[in-house]
Order: structure tokens, then sequence, then C-alpha cells
């Protein structure tokens, strides 16, 4: 196999940080991440969230995690909320001179308001079953908020089910029509010895009392549990003074989000485009505008195949923007303008996934981020021309932001520093920075990565970065770790601040690090990201064996100490390349797909089967599940092994990586396993720091026990 390298020199990226000091794993616990930006109504103010992890008063091993809010006027910043209950939401109203946002009363969410000039906050709803995602309407005068409830709460509610109904669409309970079994003879008792009704009240009463789960819906899984319940998310409106009482908009057997108030006094929400569909079925969506009061509820956008997103309007109330994605398989979104009414939707050609969508003060620009070619640079869109501009470069990420009239305030995620507050231009020019919550970095020898480029075997460039141990020294020889994304459709690079601590880590730890976004990798078009449909092994493999070898040529690279880990996505092509490959020492394979066919059944994400291969149903010819499973390949394996998994994580399943370890075992392979209690797919980002700690020491412990020196 020829492959075409083409290195490209970053003279300011390819040397190490003056400071000296390691970084360490506890360093994690430092990292401060800014989240939801602001910008105030009059231009003068912006507020900010800052993320931290503080550690538990009770148990010093452990950490809370917690979210407040900060306020800046571009000069100075101050913290204006405290307290062991983190903040969210956090939204200005029109005049400039309050807040709204959500936080924790007795377990449940609630709505507060605080005035800016010195008075406290006060809770503005009482909602039983917890109120988040305020919006202020344009006058000030009221705030929307998003209630979240289950079927049976549902079924209750006087206000939200008024004539105590049941949903027109089938609940698919075997040998029931119309759902008629949600209501019930109330006058039955439960009686496991009596009458069909009685011992159907009794076996009602057993999961009441959680003695038993029944399932009939499809998508039965959560992030942690099952949930044979389905949920429901609906608006309420509330006057913004003490004691007001809220008002739902919504109701019935659908979820509703959104509720973005118009200058007309109108609102904007998202629902299923389907009422007569199951929930669980329905992907397509559609996009109503309302009156305030829930009522001539009107379709804005709806298109059977396809679900809508970010609508936004433009300040002078002619123009709507908006993201148009077809429902089902491996996609990316569409930009679209169109008249304030919907009509003469114009599509932008922009091959990338965009968020963030923010138009500019007098309508002529909307700004938007994208994740491309390892970061996630700033866009600007003439809103009459239809032509994008980039702002800012690859070698960052704007991981936020927010308009003013005369200026741009955002967060932004570097090598040198993982995330600061900037403000800058319209133009994003003459930034100055406004916090430094990471500024701790400055002490640290920080590697910085070097891009390379390779052309694989289907013509397409691959795209990947090579980092020096931090204490590096010319003449001595170091192991390379092959680190690898998931998804399949992440990306990562200089620009994605989830990595930042792992990979700067494993640097002062003396390793030297390569990663690499193969075939399949979002941020670089819908051809790209399609690449490795039917084919989530070969291939992929081929471009991150590809950039590995290429960074094994280095004379600084120990090749007899080769390792290799990746999560999710990434823990299969883990699983993968050992089965396949026996360059690599030792391997760590976390939070895997290993049997596809299994992963249909086992985890949350299981649309992916489809959307990539087929179901097992109708693959019995072609055997392409078979064949792109990793467990087929466990008997080829040569590479000790260590399997990770939290032992609630649904979204992939840990019953897949116990038959990697047991298959393993029997065969009498080196393989350890590790189970994380109560770990769900989201541990390495953001579950337990303490759990998260220690997955990166039993990645650093075992790969040393195979290439540390003895």
């Amino acid at each position: 196999m020829r492959i075409l390298l083409t290195l490209i020199f970053l003279s300011n990226l390819v040397f190490a940080q003056t400071g000296k000091e390691k970084v360490v794993v506890t360093d994690l616990t430092r990292i401060k991440q800014i989240g939801t930006i602001a910008a105030s109504p009059d231009g003068k103010k912006a507020i900010f969230a800052v993320k931290t992890s503080e550690p538990n008063e009770e148990n010093k091993l452990e950490y809370d995690y917690r979210v407040h809010v900060y306020l800046t006027d571009y000069q100075s910043v101050r913290q204006i909320t405290r307290g062991p209950e983190s903040v969210n939401g956090a939204i200005w109203s029109p005049d400039s001179k309050q807040i709204a946002f959500a936080r924790n009363v007795k377990g449940k969410s609630q709505i507060f308001v605080m005035p800016l000039d010195g008075g406290e906050a006060f809770q503005l709803t009482d909602s039983k079953y917890g109120a988040s995602s305020p919006n202020w309407s344009k006058d000030g005068t009221k705030i929307s908020f998003s209630v979240g409830l289950s079927m049976t709460e549902l079924l209750k509610d006087s206000l939200l089910n008024p004539q105590k109904g049941v949903p027109a669409w089938s609940l698919e309970k075997p040998g029931f029509k119309n759902n008629e079994f949600l209501k019930p003879n109330k006058n039955v008792k439960p009686n496991p010895d009596g009458t069909i009704e009685e011992i159907r009240a009794y076996l009602d009463k057993d999961v009441e009392d959680k003695k038993a789960k029944v399932f009939n819906r499809l998508s039965f899984q959560g992030e942690s549990t099952t949930q044979p319940e389905l949920t429901f998310n609906h608006i309420f409106v509330i006057d913004v003074k003490e004691g007001a009482k809220a008002i739902p908009i919504t109701k019935g057997f659908m979820s509703y989000n959104g509720g973005t108030w118009l200058e007309n006094g109108g609102m904007v929400v998202t629902t299923d485009l389907d009422s007569m569909q199951h929930p669980d079925r329905e992907q397509s969506s559609k996009v109503l505008i309302m009156n305030a009061d829930g009522s001539n509820k009107k379709m804005f956008l709806g298109e059977k195949g396809k679900s809508f997103n970010s609508i936004t309007f433009s300040p002078d109330g002619k123009s709507v923007a908006f993201i148009k994605s077809t429902s089902e398989g491996v996609n990316i979104g569409e930009l679209f303008i169109a008249n304030a009414d919907g009509s003469n939707p114009q599509a932008i050609k922009f091959d990338r996934s965009i968020s963030g969508i923010t138009w500019s003060k007098e309508s002529k620009f909307i700004y938007f981020t994208a994740q491309s070619n390892g970061g996630q640079p700033m866009f600007r869109l003439d809103a009459k021309t239809l032509k994008t501009e980039q702002l800012t470069d690859f070698e960052s990420g704007i991981t936020g932001f927010d308009l003013s009239a005369d200026k741009i305030v955002y967060a932004k995620t570097e090598v040198a520093n993982p995330n600061e507050l900037y403000v800058a231009d319209l133009q994003m020019k003459n930034a100055v920075k406004l916090t430094s919550v990471n500024d701790w970095v400055k002490n640290k020898a920080l590697s910085f990565p070097e891009k390379r480029i390779y052309t694989n075997t289907k013509g397409q460039k691959i795209e990947y970065w090579i980092m020096k141990p931090s204490n590096f020294e010319v003449g001595k020889k170091y192991p390379l770790l092959l680190n690898m994304h998931g998804g399949p459709t992440a990306m990562w690079g200089p620009g994605e601040f989830s990595m930042w601590h792992e990979l700067q880590y494993f640097c002062s730890q003396g390793y030297g690090v390569v990663y690499a976004n193969p075939r399949g990798s979002g941020g670089y078009g819908l051809d790209f990201l399609r690449a490795n449909i039917k084919d989530w092994g070969t291939g992929p493999a081929e471009d991150v064996l590809a950039a590995e070898s290429d960074a094994a040529k280095l004379a600084w690279v120990d090749t007899s100490r080769q390792v290799i880990t990746g999560g999710s996505y990434a823990g299969y092509l883990t699983a993968w390349i050992v089965g396949h490959d026996n360059r690599f020492k030792a391997a760590f394979a976390q939070r895997g797909v290993y049997d596809l066919t299994t992963f249909l059944g086992e985890g949350n994400a299981w649309r992916l089967i489809p959307s990539y291969f087929n179901f097992p149903w109708n693959d019995k010819s072609e055997g392409v599940l078979e064949s792109n499973s990793p467990y087929s390949f466990v008997d080829k394996i040569r590479t000790p092994l260590l399997i990770k998994h939290g032992e609630n994580d649904l979204r992939t399943g840990p019953i897949q990586s116990e038959m990697m370890y047991k298959s393993m075992k029997i065969m009498g392979k080196e393989v350890e396993y590790v189970r994380m209690p109560g770990a769900t797919h989201e541990l390495s980002r953001t579950g337990n720091v303490r759990q998260r700690i220690d997955r990166m020491l039993r990645i650093y412990e075992f790969f040393e026990r195979f290439i540390g020196v003895k």
C-alpha cells in the first residue's frame, strides 16, 4: 500500500511551552470550562457560566461539579451566583436589568429571577415536575419554561390532560386496542387469586411498587437505566412577579420544545411531525407558531423524513434561519435562510455541521461555528449574498459565543489554554482576554501537536497530529501511544476541548502521542462522513495505522514500545486492530461495541446499525454485521488487552465487553476487565471525577506493565 505523506509545518506549534511542571492526573480537577454565554441586550455586559470541580466536603477523594454565573462589563469579571446548587440556562431580561436561570430546590429544578442592581434572586416557579430552559418574552413581562413528566403523571394531570384522555397513537401493548388498559376500573382491587381484572390490578400494583418493569416501547434504554415509561416535555408561561401562577400552553401526549418568543408576542415550538405515530417511532419534526396562550397553532416548517432545529429569526423580523436534516441515516444538517413567513427558503452551501446560529444586530450577517479540520472556527454568512467567510483558524475552537452591536464575546479552547473568555470586534479581530480561569497552565510544560496529512487508498486526505513527550530530549527514545476518537462522527484536533488533559497528561508521562481523523469522522464534509458505511473496521484502521506508522519512523520513537487506546466507537476500533495487527505491546478498549448484532438490542444508540449497516434479518446474504464485528476475530488477538465499561452504560451496553473478556479468558489470553459502578457512557467527559481519574491511571498503569522501564 502506497501512501502519500504531506507535512504541514506549524512553526509556532511544534515546540513545548516554556513551563517546567508536568501535567499531572489531578490537574483534571483544575480545568474550568466556560459554558453558556449571553450578551446583554443593551450591549454593555455579558453573562457566562463556568463549570468547576470542587472538593467534596465529606470525602476528600471525591469532587462535585458546580456551575455558576459570572458577569463582565468587558473590563472586569465577577461571580454573581454562589452556593452548592449549580445554575443553568441563564438568560437576560430585555431591559438588561435582570437575569433568569434554573437552579435545584429540594431535588427539582426551578426558575429564579435575579435583579442585577444588588437585589436577591427570588424563586419564580414551584413546579412539582421541575422547571428548566427559561425564555424571556420580548416585553419582559413573561417567561416561558419547560417541564418534563412521565406518562403516569400526564394521565393524572388536570392541566396538561384536562379531558383525562389517552394517547391517540398506539402504545403497542399486545392484545389491547385503543389503549383501553390505561383506563382501569378503580373499583377493582388487586388480587392474585381473583378475576382477570383483579389479576391485572395486582400486576399493575407490582409495577407501581417497582417489583416489575414492563416494556412495550421501542426506545426503552436511557443513558443509565431502562425506561419503560415514556416522558413528555411541555411549555408553560408565567408572569415575572413573585407569587405568579404558571399556565401550560402545550398539552396532551406529545412533547414540545423551544418556547422562543417572537416580536409580536407569539411563540415558536418544535414537536413530532405525525401526532398519530408513537413518539419512539416518529423521527420527523415540525415547527409550530402559536399565540402565547397556546391558541392558533400553525405549522411553520415540516416535511416527512426531515427534522428542524435552530430556528432563529432576524432582529428586523424579515428573515428566519434554520437547520433542516434528514431524519435517518448518516447526514449533515443544511442551513437555510427564508422569509419570515417561511417562504423562499434558500439552502446555504456549507459542507460541515453548523452550530450556534446567531444573527448580527442589524440582521445583515449570520454567525455560527462548525467543527472542521481539527478545530471549531467561527464563520460569518452574508444574508444577502449567501457567501460565507471563515473568521478564526483551525488550531483553536470557539466553544460558545454571543453578539452585541459591535462585539463578539466568546470562549476559546487551544493547546496553550483549555478554555478562556475573550471579546473581539465583529471580524473576530483585536481580541482581548477577559478571564484567567485556566492560567495555571502557564507553569506547565505542554506538548504542541505537529499536523500532517496523508492520502489513503480511496484518495481521501487524512489529517493527523503527532505530539512529542513534553520532557523531550534529543537522542532519547520514547514510547508511542495511538489514541483514537469515537463517534464514529467525532473529530479531534488542537481546537477540540474534551481531550486537552488526556493528551497532555500522557505527553507529560513521557509518551509520544499520535491521533487522526479517519474516514467517517466529522469535520470534513458529507462524503468523508459516509466513507465508513459498511466499513467500520478495515478502512478506518488503515487510516489510523498509517498515521501511527508515519509517527513511528521518527527518530525519537521506540518502536518496541507502542500502545493503543480508544473509547466508544474507538473502543470498537481498538479491538478490531488488535484482532488484525500485532504491532502493539498493550491495548485498552474503553466502553466499546464489539458485536454489532448484540449491539442492536443492547445499546440505546442502536440506530447506528441500520444507518451504517443493515438489520440482522436483512443481512443474511451479505453478512456485513459479522464481518465488521471485532468479536468475530477475538481468537486472533495476541495483544494484552484491558477492557473497561461503565456498569450503567446503556448507550453501548456492557454485555459485549463481557463477551470479549470471557472469550479471551477461555482461550487463555492476556486480558483484564474493569467495570465502573454507576458509570454511564459519559464517564470520561462528565462522569464522577474520581472515576475519571481512575480511568486515566488505569490506562497508564496497564501500559507500564508492558512498556515501562524494568
